[in-house]
């Protein structure tokens, strides 16, 4: 796999993981509101800031009935319908633009998840350098197809989709034209627990696609996403709010400012922390050697005394021979004087 660039950032194994804030509906229908958290997701590192393109007339039926009534008593959306979700959640078009404009002056990649042809025909307006597919979404074959007719690269959350499924949708990006292609491991559910997360997918998908491999993560908290560097996941996306206390559709499961920064900082210390398979001593260790054991004449000796179990010891520092060749030595006598605290050598018997 060759590595895929999203906005001016390389994306792959052998790069930071890449991290989008996703705004959502969190501006609670204020574009003050919407260029605050542009600037809450700069200032806490983010990488990119994701935004959902859609009108309520785009994304359902205006129906409060049936199947388009939310009456799940465990959602966090009960008592409405789609529709009216959707009218609350989305993203005036007129505002795109002056969201764009901010966070390129902030230095973060803006873009969308597109949720009708129409809206990759305004996003291209946008000069919008890449797509990304909600996982709601990700069955919607002529949608997919049409985003990646576009030539830039493409993200697709694999929520609620089986093997099979999953199969059709790589497909179907990839005769469409997706040579940048970036999956993104996902449950939907709203929030997510961890146990629900199984992240060890990740590699599995990797291997099986042979594309880079990320995470949407709806759980509470960083440590799904931390733990997903590990596996291999090099693209993170969370929804961010300024806070939670604000509410809107999305914040219970966001992150704040100062959990984004913490977010951005420890996925960059694991990836780092991976490393290389490595054994023995680094160059930095070699400092630390003052506190690792080996042998000392531990007492004033003359040319011809005999080594014991008194006058030689394991201590530290560790700058004399091992303590493995401790029985190598006792009762040799010395070839030369030695006082206390000398690291034992070879030439000394």
């Amino acid at each position: 796999m060759s590595e895929i660039k999203l906005g001016n950032r390389s994306v792959g194994v052998g790069h930071p993981p890449f991290i989008i804030a996703e705004m959502s509906g969190n501006h609670n229908q204020s574009l003050e509101i919407a260029l605050e958290i542009v600037d809450a997701a700069a200032d806490a590192g983010a990488h990119a800031l994701k935004l959902q393109t859609y009108t309520a007339d785009l994304m359902t039926l205006n129906l409060d009935y049936g199947d388009f009534y939310i009456d799940d008593p465990t959602s966090l959306w009960k008592g409405r319908s789609l529709y009216q979700l959707y009218e609350e959640a989305y993203t005036p078009w007129e505002w795109h633009k002056p969201i764009f404009d901010r966070c390129r002056e902030r230095g973060i990649t803006p873009f969308s998840t597109p949720f009708h042809p129409d809206s990759i025909d305004f996003l291209e307006e946008l000069d919008v350098p890449f797509y990304k597919i909600a996982s709601f979404e990700n069955n919607d074959l002529p949608l997919i197809k049409y985003a990646a007719s576009k030539g830039k690269p493409l993200i697709i959350s694999t929520g609620m989709a089986s093997l099979a499924e999953l199969e059709e949708t790589v497909t179907a990006a990839r005769e469409g034209g997706c040579k940048e292609l970036i999956l993104l491991k996902c449950t939907s559910s709203y929030p997510a627990t961890p146990l629900d997360s199984n992240i060890n997918t990740i590699p599995h998908m990797r291997e099986l696609f042979g594309c880079e491999i990320g995470l949407s993560d709806h759980t509470l908290g960083i440590g799904a996403a931390v733990a997903s560097v590990v596996l291999g996941a090099t693209v993170i996306e969370k929804h961010f709010t300024i806070s939670r206390a604000a509410g809107g559709v999305d914040a219970a499961f966001s992150l704040e400012p100062h959990e984004m920064k913490l977010l951005v900082e420890e996925t960059e210390r694991a990836w780092q922390a991976l490393g290389h398979i490595s054994y023995g001593r680094s160059d930095k260790e070699s400092q630390s050697l003052k506190f690792r054991r080996s042998l000392y004449i531990s007492q004033d000796l003359q040319l011809g005394d005999t080594l014991n179990e008194h006058n030689l010891k394991i201590i530290r520092p560790g700058y004399g021979l091992a303590p493995k060749y401790m029985d190598r030595f006792i009762g040799k006598k010395l070839a030369k004087a030695a006082k206390a605290g000398t690291a034992l050598s070879w030439d000394m018997i």
